[in-house]
C-alpha cells in the first residue's frame, strides 16, 4: 500500500491544467480553462478547469474531482494505478507500508540506464561518431540531446542480462523483440540513438537511426506503458522554455532537424516522432498559447503533411504558420551550409495556416477549368466553414480573389443565434443559494455558527446541493461544480447574515399566509405563531437573525 504522506506529496507537486493539458486541449477563459469533455460528447464547451480550486467539472455530464481523478477517468486506471502513473511523470518517489515494486519508475530506470549503456558506445564507434560529425552535429549536441549508439544486438542483451533486466521488462518495454526464430533479439542494434523524453524530462524511449543498410532508416519504441509516440514530441523538453517565452514553436518532421535548429539558436523547434501530427499533439502543443510554424520538406509528403496539420490547428483556433523546404534542402541542411539569415527569414515570414490550406485546396484543381473550379469552390468552402464565424467572413474575399468568383459565391455557414452557448443544465437556478453553498464550501467553519438559523427547507431550489453539504459529501460532482463557477461569489460574514435575513424575510411571510390559511390548528395556536412570525419579521428588519421554523408542517 502505498503511504499516505507520499501520496500527499505528490498532490503537492500536481497541477489539474498541467495534468489534463497533457491529454486534451484547453482554452484559456477568465480565470479558469475551457474544453469540449472528454467523457461526453458535445459541441459547446463545458468542461471547466480550476487552477485556483485545483478541480475540474463538466457542467454537462457532471463529472468532476482532481489530478488524479481525471487520470483515472481518462485512462481507466483504479486509485493506485493513477498515482503510480502521475507519480512517474512527476518524478515523485513512492513509499509503500508493503514491500511493492515501483512499476513506472523501475521501467523508467531501465530505460536512462541503457541510455547511459548507449552513449559509452557512441565514444567506441568510430562510424556513428563520423555520421553525427558529417552531418555537422557539435559535441555539444551530442551531451544536450543525449545522444548515443546501440551496438549489435547480443552485446545489448548481454548488457541488459548483466543489469538483470527480466526478459518480460525488455520486451513490455519494446527493448527486446522475437525473431522469425523464435529467439529474441535487441530492438535497437547499429543504430544511433536519440532518447525521447516527456515533457517533464522523464526518459520514456527512443528513437534509432542505421548507419548500415537496413531498410528501416529511423525507427522508434513502439507503444508501451510509459511510451505513446502520439502524445510526445522530441525536444519538447528542451524547447518548452524558449516556447513559452517567445510565444512560438517551430514545429520539424525529425530529430537532426531539431537537434541543428537548437545548435544554431532556434531553441524553439520540436519535432513529430515519425509521424504526422495528430490531435493527440495539440495539448502539448497549445500549451501556453504559442504560434505554430510548420517547417517541413517540400516533397508531396511534406506538403501534404502541412496541409492537414494546417487544417487541424486552424479549426481549433490556434494561429501560425508554414515553412515549406525546396531544393531538397531541410533545415538541418541549411544550419550545416550556415544559411541561418535565410533560415531567420522564412521563419519570420511564414505562410498563414488558413492561406497553406486553402492554396494546397485550390492547387488540386484546374481553375481554367468551369467545372474543376467549381469543384474547388465547395472544396475551400467546406474547409472554411470548420473555422470561427469571423475567420469565415475575413477569408470570403480572399478565395473570391485567387478562384475568380463572385464573392457572393462564396457561402459560408452562419451561426444561428439559437445554435449558440447556452446552459447544459436546463434546470432554473437560484444564485442566491448556490452563492451560500459556494461560501459554506470555502468556509465549512460557518455552517456550524448559522445551523440554528438555516433550516434545510430553506434551499428551495437547491436542497439537494445543500444536504451535500451538510455530509460533507465534498467531492460529490454536484458541490464540484459550484464550486468551480466564476458566476458565483464567495459571500463574507456580513453579506451571508445578510442573505440569510432575506431568505428568512421571505420565508417568515410566506409562513404569515400559510398560518393564516390554515384550518387544522386551533385559534389559540394560529395566534400565538402569527404574532411569532410579526415578532420574527420585526427583528429581521432591525437586522437580527431568528431560528427557522417550518410552518407549513403545523397541525
Amino acid at each position: 500500500m502505498i503511504e499516505q504522506e507520499s501520496i500527499e506529496t505528490l498532490k503537492n507537486r500536481l497541477d489539474v491544467v498541467d495534468v489534463v493539458a497533457s491529454y486534451i486541449e484547453l482554452k484559456k477563459s477568465g480565470a479558469n480553462f475551457k474544453a469540449n469533455c472528454p467523457f461526453h460528447g458535445e459541441n459547446t464547451p463545458s468542461f471547466v478547469v480550476s487552477p485556483s480550486k485545483q478541480i475540474y467539472h463538466c457542467f454537462g455530464c457532471g463529472v468532476g474531482g482532481d489530478a488524479i481523478k481525471f487520470v483515472m477517468e481518462y485512462d481507466k486506471l483504479n486509485y493506485p494505478e493513477a498515482i503510480e502513473k502521475l507519480a512517474s511523470q512527476y518524478n515523485v518517489e513512492l513509499r509503500h507500508t508493503e514491500q511493492k515494486k515501483d512499476h513506472f519508475t523501475g521501467e523508467k530506470k531501465i530505460v536512462e540506464d541503457l541510455n547511459l549503456f548507449f552513449r559509452k558506445n557512441l565514444d567506441q564507434n568510430k562510424e556513428a561518431e563520423h555520421y553525427l560529425t558529417d552531418r555537422g552535429i557539435y559535441e555539444s549536441s551530442i551531451e544536450k540531446f543525449e545522444i548515443g549508439y546501440a551496438p549489435e544486438s547480443h552485446k545489448t542483451l548481454d548488457y541488459m542480462r548483466s543489469s538483470s533486466v527480466s526478459y518480460t521488462d525488455a520486451k513490455d518495454l519494446g527493448l527486446v523483440a522475437v525473431g522469425e526464430n523464435g529467439k529474441p533479439y535487441a530492438r535497437f542494434s547499429k543504430r544511433i540513438t536519440f532518447p525521447i523524453f516527456t515533457p517533464n524530462g522523464k526518459i520514456v524511449g527512443f528513437g534509432g537511426r542505421t548507419i548500415t543498410d537496413h531498410p528501416a532508416k529511423y525507427i522508434n519504441s513502439p507503444q508501451s506503458k510509459i511510451f505513446d509516440k502520439s502524445r510526445l514530441l522530441y525536444g519538447y523538453h528542451k524547447a518548452k522554455t524558449t516556447i513559452l517565452q517567445k510565444g512560438e514553436v517551430i514545429v520539424t518532421e525529425g530529430y537532426l532537424d531539431v537537434i541543428m535548429l537548437h545548435q544554431a539558436g532556434f531553441t524553439n523547434a520540436v519535432a513529430s516522432l515519425g509521424t504526422a501530427l495528430t490531435e493527440q499533439h495539440v495539448p502539448i502543443l497549445s500549451r501556453g498559447n504559442p504560434k505554430v510554424i510548420l517547417a517541413y520538406d517540400g516533397d508531396k509528403a511534406g506538403m501534404q503533411a502541412a496541409f492537414k496539420a494546417s487544417v487541424m490547428l486552424s479549426s481549433r483556433g490556434i494561429s501560425g504558420g508554414v515553412v515549406i523546404f525546396g531544393g531538397g534542402l531541410d533545415p538541418a541542411d541549411m544550419v550545416k551550409n550556415h544559411q541561418l539569415e535565410e533560415l531567420n527569414k522564412l521563419f519570420h515570414a511564414p505562410k498563414p495556416l488558413i492561406e497553406y490550406a486553402l492554396g494546397y485546396i485550390i492547387s488540386k484543381y484546374n481553375t481554367k477549368d468551369p467545372i474543376q473550379k467549381e469543384e474547388a469552390l465547395k472544396d475551400v468552402t467546406s474547409y472554411l466553414q470548420t473555422l470561427s464565424p469571423m475567420l469565415q467572413e475575413e477569408y470570403k474575399g480572399y478565395i473570391s480573389a485567387i478562384l475568380g468568383v463572385n464573392e457572393r459565391l462564396v457561402r459560408v455557414k452562419k451561426q444561428h443565434p439559437m445554435e449558440q452557448s447556452r446552459p447544459q443544465n436546463e434546470r432554473r437556478e437560484d444564485i442566491s443559494e448556490l452563492s451560500m453553498i459556494k461560501t459554506f464550501l470555502a468556509k465549512p467553519y460557518m455552517i456550524n455558527t448559522i445551523m440554528d438559523t438555516v433550516g434545510e427547507n430553506l434551499f428551495q431550489r437547491h436542497l439537494n446541493e445543500f444536504k451535500l453539504l451538510l455530509r460533507e459529501a465534498y467531492d460529490d460532482p454536484l458541490l464540484l461544480g459550484i464550486k468551480i463557477r466564476d458566476d458565483l461569489i464567495e459571500l463574507n460574514d456580513e453579506e451571508l447574515k445578510h442573505q440569510l435575513r432575506v431568505f428568512l424575510t421571505k420565508h417568515n411571510k410566506e409562513g404569515l399566509l400559510k398560518v393564516s390559511h390554515n384550518r387544522d390548528i386551533s385559534f389559540e395556536k394560529k395566534s400565538f405563531y402569527l404574532r411569532k412570525i410579526k415578532e420574527n419579521l420585526k427583528k429581521l428588519g432591525r437586522g437580527d437573525l431568528v431560528p427557522y421554523e417550518d410552518y407549513g408542517t403545523l397541525t
